[in-house]
């Protein structure tokens, strides 16, 4: 992304390429309902290749939801953090039931990544006939990834709540990452026991997965993005296609995506302070700014 981007604007191309940065709904999926099949639960941890995944279940005709869906219709987070409440909190209120589940993930047929992967048993539970592919990579190389994408953003709470306070859609996405994953997924009221807590829910994570399948060994594939088409395609009774596995450098393409995020909140967050002071020394702190992104 260059400096241009940052002053005047962002290009074609980069709105290409993060769609869902640049386009809000405004979708209350309490409203909706199922209409397609829900085929396919891809219940790997995030940072194990669940874009790569979300790739290569759209091309097999899967519309599939990923986390970064709630960027583009933020209300999502509002079904989201019903779920989690009545997972970790004890809201009983709250039935994750097929019901609630179709009205959430109702316009797919394939879910990967957080949230969803936060609520694997009930999601299967849900839907007796979906496929479930299960992605996990050695614990030590996948950390790191994992920390800088995720755990890192909480290492600031106040970073948050200015977000929250100048970009409306994070009033509803931050708390699925505060509250959802790191207080309930992680069992974390802070980063640093977000930290501490990694591994043993990363474990347990997989063991749940495979311990509810344990009588349904033909619902499960256990996958590498490295096998390629044929395991996936044999799995889910779907011809190859006649295009390159989809490998998306998730590290790159994370970093990429938040360098615009933040561009975009401070492009924001200046405009606000234009109401209020000289655009000569709006103009000095945006160029100081844009160096330090």
């Amino acid at each position: 992304m260059s400096a241009w981007e940052f002053f005047f604007g962002f290009t074609a191309a980069t709105k290409a390429k993060f769609p869902f940065l640049f386009r809000e709904d405004d979708i209350d999926r309490h409203k909706c309902s199922r209409v397609v099949s829900m085929r396919v639960l891809s219940l790997g941890m995030s940072r194990t290749g669940t874009a790569s995944m979300q790739k290569a279940l759209t091309i097999l005709g899967f519309p599939t939801s990923h986390g970064f869906d709630m960027h583009e219709n933020p209300r999502d987070c509002d079904m989201w953090m019903e779920a989690y409440n009545a997972k970790y909190f004890g809201d009983r209120s709250i039935k994750l039931d097929g019901v609630f589940w179709d009205k959430l993930l109702g316009h797919v047929s394939g879910v990967t990544d957080t949230p969803a992967n936060c609520f694997g048993p009930e999601l299967i539970a849900a839907y007796p006939n979906a496929k479930v592919v299960l992605i996990e990579r050695d614990f030590d190389k996948w950390f790191p990834s994992f920390e800088q994408a995720v755990i890192a953003g909480t290492d600031s709470p106040a970073g948050f709540k200015v977000m929250q306070a100048v970009e409306k859609k994070y009033e509803k996405v931050i708390p699925v990452v505060w509250r959802g994953v790191m207080q309930g997924q992680f069992h974390a009221s802070n980063s640093k026991e977000f930290r501490e807590n990694a591994k043993e829910v990363y474990g347990r994570h997989y063991a749940e997965i495979r311990e509810v399948l344990k009588d349904q060994p033909e619902r499960l594939l256990e996958f590498q993005l490295d096998q390629g088409w044929e395991p996936l395609c044999a799995f889910l009774g779907k011809p190859v296609p006649d295009v390159p596995f989809p490998k998306v450098n998730e590290g790159a393409e994370h970093d990429e995506m938040l360098k615009v995020v933040y561009t975009k909140f401070l492009r924001d967050a200046l405009g606000l302070l234009l109401r209020w002071t000289s655009p000569i020394v709006v103009a000095s702190l945006a160029w100081r700014l844009w160096k330090a992104l």
